[in-house]
């Protein structure tokens, strides 16, 4: 197969794949607008009259809250914890150093229904915490602590250590050395891995299941429970529009700041 033809097939590919993936919420994305309630197709008429009644939704209006104060929690946590993981595995050697960056990587790469029954039978029987809102963010941490640690990684692989021994050198001590050095060269990769993070934790249904409790719903719980009433069917197509635009936002934020940060490194080398 010649090049022509291998880039057709692969062009051809891609647009079914992007097929596949986006018309189905392109769908969603107009069902809000739909004046019917079975969704017919095409919609007689659009209306604003679902976005009104879920603005409205004191549930839904709740479950976004949770959502959000859930995603803001366990971003700061990852932050926090992946950068301190990333500053200590890229600038120390020390034995089992590669295990200890498979533990870390390790949550996201599991099953996340594994992930959820671990972290039920762990904060149930062996912490003995009932299962609830402080749950639910230390859950999410576990797997939004990777973005955050890979994007460290990532960032301080293309970084010289000479700034930092230059200041070492200069008698600065190590936490002025990160203030005034280590985080400015940081500062765009961990708001890339943040809003990767908060993107992850915002839009996570499958750990939250085993890990919110009977009164905490997140929006993503609060559509799965709603999804087969026919009466709140529209209500959830404006969510579930509205969780997409919500977790679109900060990962195309995140993927402009990473293309930055490399292009970046690029131009200084």
């Amino acid at each position: 197969m010649n090049d022509g033809r291998l880039k057709a097939v692969l062009r051809a590919l891609t647009g079914v794949v992007l097929l596949v993936v986006y018309v189905p919420l392109l769908l969603v994305m107009v069902n809000s607008f739909n004046v019917d309630r079975t969704f017919t197709w095409p919609p007689p008429r659009l209306t604003l009259h679902w976005w009104n009644v879920a603005a409205h939704s004191s549930g839904a209006r709740h479950a976004l809250l949770v959502s959000v104060e859930v995603a803001l929690l366990a971003t700061a946590i990852a932050l926090t914890l992946g950068t301190l993981a990333g500053l200590a595995l890229r600038r120390t050697r020390f034995f089992g150093r590669n295990v200890v960056s498979l533990l870390i990587i390790l949550p996201i790469a599991l099953p996340g229904i594994v992930t959820g029954i671990a972290l039920n039978n762990a904060f149930r029987t062996m912490l003995g915490l009932e299962l609830g809102f402080l749950t639910i963010v230390v859950a999410h941490a576990t797997f939004c602590i990777v973005t955050v640690f890979n994007n460290v990684q990532a960032r301080l692989q293309r970084l010289a250590p000479s700034l930092e021994q230059a200041s070492a050198d200069l008698g600065a001590g190590p936490f002025t050395t990160f203030r005034l050095v280590t985080f400015p060269m940081l500062r765009s990769a961990l708001l890339a891995g943040g809003l990767l993070a908060f993107g992850l934790s915002f839009d996570e249904i499958v750990v939250t299941t085993f890990t919110a409790g009977p009164t905490e719903q997140t929006l993503p719980i609060w559509i799965f429970q709603n999804l087969f009433r026919p009466n709140q069917a529209p209500v959830v197509n404006v969510v579930a529009a509205v969780l997409v635009l919500l977790s679109a936002i900060p990962i195309y934020l995140a993927q402009r700041l990473s293309g930055d940060v490399v292009s970046g490194a690029a131009g200084a080398h």
